[in-house]
């Protein structure tokens, strides 16, 4: 007697936020007293293919409105079933707080994605690396370091994370346990202080180049990747500099998401009845923002979001080059010229959407903001 056998099963598909954009939280994991991570996966059998640095922008329901925030993915991209974001909660700050407080396993979200180049690439030739983080900026950098665990990747990493304390460090006993027998990845902690931790054998104070060559004496024959606060990515580059390290072989996130969470926190004024404000340019486009009765004038060069900066008048922004989505907003009237990169879907282009990072004004525009 013969056993049949079953149909071959059908090929799963690549993920596809043109066709479906929903996300489903899976789990929520506590990482420390004030990060969660969220384990997200598609709605459907299908996988998430992403390069590790790269980003995904969410679309959150918040305040009776959408917000949109972009997360770098903290997981593996070896383990394409699921994806993983790891966010600090932000005093003050709308998005981190509704997600540490709200989603929770089972819920539902929408995003867009992936997007970004902070990316090391595909190569899996031997290579040398330093990775530099500080606080929340750790993510893309262990995406990296679990790809290339996943993998068997044979590449040469010192990874060096800043944090407030101990008890801030992010992903602790996970890089501590990959520096196990055989692992070439050297894990260095430099916290400002040692909080509560009397026996931190760690580095303490400020990352700095004298330090910085204690921890890696070949720092100069490495490919640097940095990615954290402002303050901090300026403070390696002009210590790298100093030291002679060759600058073609640095790299940074070139925008930085925890600064935007904090910036848009401190929120701006809400909007009072009043004057309208107007740019002291009287050439250009006519711009008006319905929602807070704010007209400007754009120059037909001038993306709306550089001149309604220039006005006086804040538009939250990120990339500023059509990529992460953060600028999304409904063009009521008018026409623009819109150069993105990736953040924004077809179909919300056919409904109405613009990034005003990369939008150039064709006629007078009225702007759902």
């Amino acid at each position: 007697m013969t056993m049949q056998q079953d149909a071959a099963a059908p090929p799963v598909r690549d993920w596809d936020p043109e066709t479906d954009d929903t996300l489903v939280c899976r789990a929520v994991r506590d990482e420390t007293h004030d990060v969660k991570t969220f384990i997200l996966a598609p709605r459907r059998p299908s996988l998430f293919r992403f390069k590790p640095g790269q980003f995904i922008t969410l679309e959150l329901p918040i305040g009776g409105g959408t917000v949109h925030r972009s997360y770098t993915v903290s997981s593996s991209a070896a383990r394409p079933h699921r994806l993983s974001i790891t966010v600090k909660r932000v005093p003050g700050g709308p998005v981190s707080n509704w997600l540490h407080d709200t989603l929770k396993p089972g819920d539902t979200i929408r995003a867009v994605g992936p997007l970004g180049e902070f990316t090391p690439g595909d190569s899996r030739s031997h290579r040398k690396f330093l990775f530099l983080s500080g606080g929340s900026g750790i993510t893309p950098l262990m995406s990296m370091t679990r790809t290339f665990d996943d993998l068997g990747d044979d590449h040469d990493i010192v990874f060096v994370h800043a944090a407030r304390t101990p008890a801030d460090i992010v992903f602790r006993r996970e890089l501590d346990a990959l520096t196990g027998p055989g692992r070439r990845l050297r894990v260095a902690h430099v916290c400002e202080s040692i909080g509560t931790e009397a026996h931190w054998a760690g580095f303490t104070g400020r990352l700095s180049l004298p330090m910085l060559g204690l921890i890696a004496p070949d720092f100069r024959e490495r490919e640097v990747y940095v990615c954290g606060p402002g303050p901090f990515m300026k403070a390696v580059r002009a210590f790298l500099e100093e030291g002679g390290f060759d600058m073609s072989r640095y790299r940074q996130e070139s925008f930085n998401f925890e600064e935007l969470a904090a910036e848009l926190a401190a929120g701006e004024p809400p909007a009072q009845p009043g004057p309208i404000r107007h740019a002291t340019s009287t050439s250009g486009f006519r711009i008006e923002f319905a929602r807070t009765g704010k007209v400007f004038t754009c120059p037909p060069d001038m993306t709306v979001a550089d001149a309604a900066s220039a006005a006086d008048i804040r538009v939250p922004t990120s990339c500023a080059r059509g990529l992460c989505g953060t600028c999304k907003t409904r063009l009521i009237s008018g026409t623009v010229e819109m150069d993105h990169t990736g953040g924004i879907r077809k179909r919300e282009i056919d409904q109405g959407l613009i990034l005003l990072c990369c939008s150039r004004p064709t006629s007078d525009l009225v702007i759902e903001r």
